[in-house]
């Protein structure tokens, strides 16, 4: 800490200052914030003060930097959280990039109204019951009354999925569909179940091209030829909704085409498995079987899930072939079943920021989703199209 004027405030607690920090002194930054009266202050509020050295960095970057190539948005949001909440640099990382994409700037996190109902993550990122409950270990058998909030919770879902649908086409940020998908939970009076889940920044999870899951939306635009995944979930009353699907960007090669297609046949003929008795490694077995036929991979990194007041909970469902899961299918029972497909080999890789996962060796990948219900003669699709739905899969209308 460097010297400071006794006429500033200090920026944590409001006493009067005599020390300055001395990055900001470097950059030349104004003092009104950047003074503090004993170090103690200072080191309270660093986690807060230093992203003001990091936007300090970023409005000198020039508009040729890779960050701003796809986007003519500000340089304000290329502040995001990582898994551990820590601010990024204002620099791309060092990092073996897969394929052709990088992350670009994203815009400051979305608010949600006092008065809707929130997960206990929503306020500093860190759920509280789901990781020590025991459904984690035992698949709920679910009453009707919780099945009828799951019906509502998923219908919701599948509108807010299907309003994303409606405005995807190249030009179009990735996080201005994520504004769509915020702002439509918002208004029916949900929350988007992934916001601020282990620090997650934004409203919904948006993958395109050779990312397989947990896209953060940012400021690149879709572009003519690109496969996009939207993947929502809403929590109303009490329990949450969750699906995905992956979309065309305009005219789109007959490779990614097919990619598509497989993925959602693949969740298809699974879902037909899906009744009392079932085990759920046959999930896997359907899936992989398909996939492999049509010469795609199955990722392995990631699984379905058990859903309900918890947003991830048992059984996790491996979607490859021979895994070990334990346990059978029982009415009453809901999950996930949401197959991520590669066209090349199935191993990933994460980026840097902790969250975002592309294939090992930069090829699409696809993927597509649906919370189910097990009934006492099958299953019920409740996150299922609806006669809204826009129309947006060919091999649907033909």
């Amino acid at each position: 800490m460097v010297g400071g004027s006794d006429t500033l405030s200090c920026a944590q607690c409001g006493k009067p200052a005599h020390l300055q920090c001395p990055k900001c002194v470097e950059l030349k930054l104004p003092q009104e914030g950047a003074a503090f009266c004993t170090q103690e202050c200072f080191k309270a509020s660093w986690s807060s003060h230093k992203s003001v050295h990091l936007k300090a960095k970023l409005s000198s970057l020039g508009p040729s930097t890779p960050v701003e190539q796809n986007s003519a948005s500000s340089n304000d949001g290329w502040l995001y959280c990582l898994k551990k909440g820590q601010a990024r640099t204002p620099k791309l990382p060092h990092f073996d990039w897969t394929g052709t994409l990088r992350p670009y700037p994203i815009s400051e996190r979305r608010m949600v109204p006092a008065h809707i109902d929130q997960p206990d993550w929503a306020i500093d990122g860190i759920p509280k019951i789901e990781p020590n409950s025991n459904l984690q270990h035992v698949v709920e058998i679910k009453t009707p009354e919780k099945i009828e909030k799951m019906r509502e919770a998923c219908r919701i879902s599948r509108e807010v999925l299907d309003a994303a649908a409606r405005v995807i086409q190249p030009g179009v940020t990735t996080d201005e569909i994520d504004e769509v998908v915020h702002e439509a939970t918002i208004a029916s009076g949900g929350y988007p179940s992934p916001l601020k889940y282990y620090f997650f920044p934004k409203s919904c999870c948006i993958s395109v091209n050779e990312v397989i899951c947990h896209g953060i939306p940012d400021a690149r635009k879709l572009e003519d030829g690109d496969i996009v995944n939207v993947d929502v979930s809403v929590y109303y009353k009490g329990v949450h909704g969750d699906l995905s699907e992956t979309f065309f960007v305009g005219n789109v090669d007959e490779a990614s085409r097919q990619l598509v297609q497989s993925t959602y046949e693949c969740l298809e003929k699974a879902i037909s498995i899906v009744k009392p008795g079932v085990r759920f490694r046959e999930i896997g077995e359907v899936i992989n079987r398909y996939a492999s036929m049509s010469g795609f991979s199955v990722v392995r990194s990631f699984c379905a899930h058990g859903i309900g007041e918890l947003y991830h909970c048992a059984p996790n469902i491996p979607h490859y072939a021979r895994n070990k899961v334990v346990g059978v299918m029982k009415a009453g029972q809901t999950f996930t079943i949401e197959p991520m497909i590669n066209a090349g080999v199935w191993r990933d890789r994460m980026w840097p920021d902790g969250w975002t996962v592309v294939t090992a060796d930069g090829k699409h990948s696809a993927q597509f989703e649906h919370t189910l219900l097990v009934t006492e003669t099958g299953v019920e699709v409740l996150t299922a199209r609806l006669p809204s739905s826009p129309n947006v899969f060919p091999w649907l209308s033909s």
